[in-house]
């Protein structure tokens, strides 16, 4: 694990929902990584509480699929897999391409200025020289929640907001390579020039390939981080 948990104190919430938070924190933003065992005795002491919250808090991420099951080991988080990678983002291009059609049609000058706003703020994010991936994906996220909202349309927002938790750890894996942010800000505005012109076919577009690249790069990335385990296991075996 990188760095200790601290628990995220709610006095409005029950303290399962608080470790529960606190652990599904730490997993997307990935204190905790794909394979680390979450051991109940041990996540109790860190956190101050019982091990009946952590218990608890465990079957809820494990409902969500960040954790999985292993026989004889316990706990785990789960690892991101290629075909989890693409269904979540299968599901966020149509979300998506539904999104910027429907803002074409309703853009506001409202929206305009808020949609450059935020890409203003991601780019300045992410052109630090102390960069934060929590704030760079953060700021990714409220660019495209711009755009939700300019659609007018409460269920697509409620859908997207049932499913910002999965996209963002996709989301955070693809910050995390820093050659990826100029690509981003250079998409994000091609996205408001295509909804500016009310260009729906050309928002369309530039809104796939947008996610397409995204999977392209967390795919290269999910391979290179394989067969760097691959290459750590024989250097082991060789080792020994």
């Amino acid at each position: 694990m990188k760095g200790e948990l601290v628990l995220n104190s709610n006095d409005y919430l029950p303290l399962r929902d608080v470790v529960f938070q606190t652990l599904r924190q730490s997993i997307l933003t990935g204190q905790m990584e794909p394979g680390e065992r979450l051991m109940e005795v041990q996540l109790a002491e860190e956190l101050g509480v019982s091990r009946t919250p952590v218990r608890e808090a465990i079957r809820m991420l494990e409902l969500e699929g960040l954790v999985v099951m292993i026989p004889r080991r316990g706990a785990q988080v789960a690892a991101i897999t290629e075909q989890d990678l693409r269904d979540v983002l299968e599901v966020r291009a149509t979300l998506e391409r539904l999104a910027v059609r429907l803002a074409c049609e309703r853009f506001t000058e409202e929206g305009y200025r808020n949609l450059e706003k935020a890409n203003r703020e991601f780019a300045h994010l992410a052109r630090l020289k102390n960069k934060s991936v929590v704030d760079i994906t953060n700021a990714d996220v409220h660019f495209h929640d711009v755009i939700y909202q300019a659609t007018g349309n409460r269920r697509l927002i409620q859908i997207v907001q049932n499913l910002q938790e999965q996209m963002y750890r996709y989301r955070m894996e693809y910050v995390r390579d820093l050659s990826s942010h100029e690509n981003l800000i250079a998409e994000h505005t091609e996205i408001i020039r295509a909804l500016e012109a009310r260009d729906e076919a050309k928002a369309e577009e530039i809104i796939v390939t947008h996610i397409s690249n995204q999977e392209k790069e967390i795919l290269r990335l999910l391979h290179e981080r394989e067969n760097e385990k691959q290459e750590g296991r024989r250097h082991h075996i060789e080792g020994d």
